[in-house]
């Protein structure tokens, strides 16, 4: 077992540990931050599949986050309103049924954008990306039936059959568990022959393609693959807030989820937990300061570009890469 592989087991117990000792200590609030913290995380790995495995600077990740999470709350609404929709199918407030729409439906859309966007590179795949997701963005915002600029409100807690949701703790450890299962599967693709041969697709695409491997279907997968990832954090993050907003389509959302993965570090396993963990702690303790509490947050951003470029895991862990 090698360092980075001990500092990634480490972060992940961390991410544990923190609700764990706000309810000893009676700071019971620090387990919905906990939570946060576990799903912008989810959503990063999803992400770092496609950043950190694929080299696909994806500036429209904020799409696939606003679908879970407009999926989480249009079927909730339905499901309320007890109104159909189109076709007579039901609205639900079973998470796994949402996790599964969510999915389905971010996948479908990632791999449209994906079939067009991956046949670019460098800032043209950028702008694409974000062109498509600001798309998605407008379209929500002028939807007046769910809420358009003002959001839709989940009156409850969507249900997870023999758990009560409503209870901080227990889901935290939905969350938490999601996000375990995530790290999984990037650690599995990753050490996968699919992952060698994205990672050569990032590296060289040209011999890549000299030895008999598509370069654009292996990328159009991690994209679809990244984006279903992604959208599964939405719905979870609707649900935390008990809301869907149209800010979770926002480029800024898409920002975000970018600098968590720098902080903590492009590629690494427990990457987006540290990163995750140090983004919400600064926007908690520094924005209880500072409404300029980003100017900060830039600063160890810089200092992570300039002297740390393997992000936090990459300070703790040495120079080894994989873990």
């Amino acid at each position: 077992m090698n360092r980075e592989t001990l500092t990634s087991a480490a972060l992940v117990l961390l991410l544990l540990g923190i609700p764990l000792a706000a309810m000893a200590t009676g700071h019971n609030f620090y387990v919905t931050l906990a939570s946060r913290m576990a799903i912008l995380a989810l959503a990063a790995v999803g992400l770092n599949i496609a950043l950190g495995l694929g080299g696909l600077v994806s500036f429209g990740h904020a799409a696939f986050f606003g679908i879970g999470g407009y999926a989480a709350g249009v079927l909730a609404w339905h499901a309320m309103m007890l109104q159909p929709f189109p076709l007579g199918l039901p609205g639900t407030k079973l998470m796994p049924v949402i996790w599964l729409v969510a999915m389905l439906a971010a996948g479908i859309v990632a791999a449209f954008i994906g079939a067009i966007s991956i046949r670019t590179s460098g800032v043209y795949f950028i702008m694409i990306t974000l062109a498509f997701a600001q798309m998605i963005y407008y379209f929500a915002i002028s939807f007046p039936s769910y809420g358009g600029e003002d959001g839709l409100s989940i009156s409850l807690r969507n249900a997870f059959p023999g758990v009560n949701t409503l209870d901080p703790f227990t889901f935290f450890l939905i969350c938490y568990l999601l996000l375990l299962a995530g790290l999984f599967l990037f650690f599995r693709l990753r050490d996968s022959r699919f992952g060698a041969a994205l990672q050569a697709a990032r590296q060289n695409e040209t011999r890549l393609a000299a030895v008999g491997v598509s370069p654009f279907g292996i990328r159009l997968a991690a994209f679809v693959i990244s984006a279903m990832v992604t959208a599964l954090a939405g719905a979870l993050y609707a649900d935390l807030n008990r809301f869907v907003a149209p800010s979770m389509l926002s480029w800024h959302m898409s920002g975000e989820l970018i600098v968590l993965i720098i902080l903590g570090g492009t590629g690494r396993l427990a990457g987006p937990v540290a990163g995750a963990i140090v983004f919400v702690l600064f926007e908690h303790w520094l924005g209880g300061i500072t409404e300029r509490w980003q100017l900060y947050l830039g600063l160890v951003l810089l200092g992570v570009v300039l002297f740390a470029r393997g992000g936090v895991v990459g300070l703790l862990a040495g120079k080894a890469r994989h873990g």
